[in-house]
């Protein structure tokens, strides 16, 4: 498993004092404040402060005086460590865990491998078959079973067949 969670991407700086405008990938924007530090770029940043307006999260990060400073930081990956993170509810996963599995029906016929999930609120995820891929939202009754720690996701086949844009 990864020691790194990715967690956001920096948008922007935010005013002249060096806070940056993140879009979060946790399911809460509270949950980015729990980590106390973050990584950006392979450095370790605490936070030092933290607001939220539910679409976004803003953040000061120790290091970052001004908008200049926090300016190069503009569409870079926040990552924190795992050693932070909370252990995940029954039936929860963390989305680093679950890329590079393989996802099967039901039956037992590969479909491919996941490659991205594009957090929403369905997240939409990404199967490469070869050169091609297909994509479907994590909808009710779709999956049968998840397994991260045999890289392997089994799917509906009706389900899926209902839902994937091939």
């Amino acid at each position: 498993m990864q020691e790194k969670l990715l967690i956001g991407t920096v948008l922007k700086p935010q005013g002249i004092r060096g806070e940056v405008k993140i879009k979060y990938y946790t399911d809460t924007p509270e949950d980015v404040k729990k980590f106390g530090r973050v990584f950006i770029d392979g450095e370790e940043r605490r936070i030092l402060s933290f607001r939220t307006d539910g679409e976004a999260v803003y953040l000061g990060l120790y290091g970052i005086a001004d908008r200049n400073a926090a300016e190069p930081l503009r569409g870079k990956e926040v990552y924190a460590a795992r050693a932070d993170a909370p252990v995940p509810a029954a039936g929860t996963y963390y989305i680093v865990d679950l890329l590079g599995c393989k996802v099967f029906t039901q039956t037992g016929r590969e479909i491919g491998e996941l490659v991205k999930i594009t957090p929403a609120a369905t997240d939409v995820y990404t199967v490469r078959q070869g050169e091609k891929e297909i994509l479907f939202p994590a909808v009710k009754g779709l999956f049968t079973e998840i397994s991260p720690e045999n890289h392997r996701i089994v799917v509906d086949e009706t389900r899926f067949n209902e839902v994937a844009v091939l």
